[in-house]
């Protein structure tokens, strides 16, 4: 066990990134639910705007863990045309996927930001938290939405996850951070003395705090 909870994880992934402390051109965004308490300390340590990236992976029909693509805001769209042709997948059905998935981002959205816009990240350095990478199938979904919108520079930011996973998006990030990569690794949530569920409520409540603190730095 490394964490006493997502705050604690929060605190030490800062230590490590803190060579971003107050840089004007970068930006936090965490993955809801469980990656926004993280990020939001984070924040707060290193004086930097929060916001989520809402990024809904788009699952192989019976293999939902298996990433065929990524939607994310701003009619992002990525498909992985090499898995669509292994398995022959009927473009009607990816057409469904897309379609359902939209309606859950939809929804977080509405429920995250209510009218806000979506924050500006072309040209940005970006930082992607969650509370953990076990397949990493969101995160390789994020991190291909986010290639799409031309960010400046890709920092993935995890407090433990499997090696392989990290491993991996070092091919796609140009940064990939993970304070602890235990093998066997049995799932994020072992590694945690309290990994309960991160309600939307909380989400909503650690964005409007992060906000105000946001505004008051810059004044």
């Amino acid at each position: 066990m490394y964490f006493q909870d997502r705050t604690h994880a929060g605190q030490e992934l800062a230590t490590v990134l803190s060579k971003y402390d107050g840089k004007q051109d970068t930006l936090l965004l965490a993955l809801p639910r469980g990656g926004v308490p993280v990020a939001y300390v984070i924040a707060r340590q290193l004086n930097l705007p929060l916001d989520v990236l809402l990024v809904r992976k788009l699952g192989v029909p019976g293999q939902q863990e298996l990433a065929m693509g990524a939607i994310a805001e701003d009619n992002i769209l990525y498909i992985n045309r090499d898995i669509v042709r292994q398995l022959d997948i009927p473009p009607a059905v990816i057409e469904n996927i897309i379609i359902r998935e939209t309606e859950e981002l939809n929804r977080r959205r509405q429920l995250y930001r209510h009218d806000r816009p979506a924050p500006q990240i072309e040209g940005k350095t970006i930082i992607v938290v969650d509370d953990g990478l076990a397949t990493g199938a969101t995160m390789h979904a994020a991190v291909n939405a986010l290639r799409q919108a031309n960010v400046k520079r890709l920092i993935v930011a995890v407090p433990v996850g499997a090696d392989s996973t990290c491993r991996e998006l070092e091919a796609y990030a140009d940064e990939v951070v993970c304070l602890y990569t235990p093998y066997p690794f049995n799932g994020v949530g072992r590694w945690y003395e309290d990994f309960s569920q991160t309600s939307d409520r909380e989400v909503e409540k650690l964005l409007m705090k992060a906000r105000t603190q946001s505004r008051s730095y810059q004044e």
